[in-house]
């Protein structure tokens, strides 16, 4: 209940705050913005209409984060507007370690694209925007990205430096490898 209760003040507290970054929506766009870390990673996660599909749903649901071993709260698809937060718990212990909220600034369902980024609320442990996107090329190749930009925004972002990127890039690597495994395993 305690865990409850310090999630639905998170949230309301998430719900009535604003993007603290000006280039909300960048992501969508084939160049990230100056002035930050950014990267895009991307993964081959099979052919076809099916599987295109499969994998677009699966992200709009969150499955991307769920499958690097985040919580999302609360449950909800990912369409602009929507407030969430991605809760990381550790192993053995009973509550969240770290609640971070996001809004999700755009979101795409297409022909050749499904997907959505969002963009970090007060609270992150960064400031910026993460996209996950689902592509289909003309031959019926099925990929999968992660496109950010990110700077620290929380002290502890801050003096961990290196390491704060290189959990971030743990954090990417495992969205990609979760997202081809659900593919794989048709769900």
């Amino acid at each position: 209940m305690v865990v409850e209760r310090r999630l639905r003040t998170a949230y309301v507290r998430a719900l009535a705050a604003e993007p603290g970054y000006a280039e909300v929506g960048a992501t969508d766009g084939p160049v990230l913005p100056g002035g930050y870390r950014s990267f895009r990673r991307r993964i081959r996660v099979g052919y076809g209409q099916d599987t295109f599909e499969r994998a677009g749903a699966h992200v709009l649901a969150w499955g991307a984060q769920r499958g690097a071993g985040f919580g999302v709260y609360p449950e909800g698809p990912a369409v602009p507007g929507a407030t969430a937060l991605v809760v990381l718990r550790l192993p053995g212990l009973p509550f969240p370690r770290l609640v971070i909220p996001c809004r999700v600034v755009w979101s795409v369902r297409a022909a050749e694209r499904i997907g959505f980024a969002y963009g970090t609320l007060p609270g992150h442990p960064e400031c910026g925007e993460e996209s996950f996107v689902v592509g289909r090329e003309a031959d019926g190749l099925v990929w999968f990205e992660v496109a950010a930009f990110s700077r620290p925004a929380r002290w502890y972002a801050r003096l961990g430096g290196p390491l704060t990127r290189l959990l971030q890039d743990l954090a990417t690597r495992r969205y990609l490898v979760s997202v081809a495994a659900a593919v794989r395993r048709g769900t």
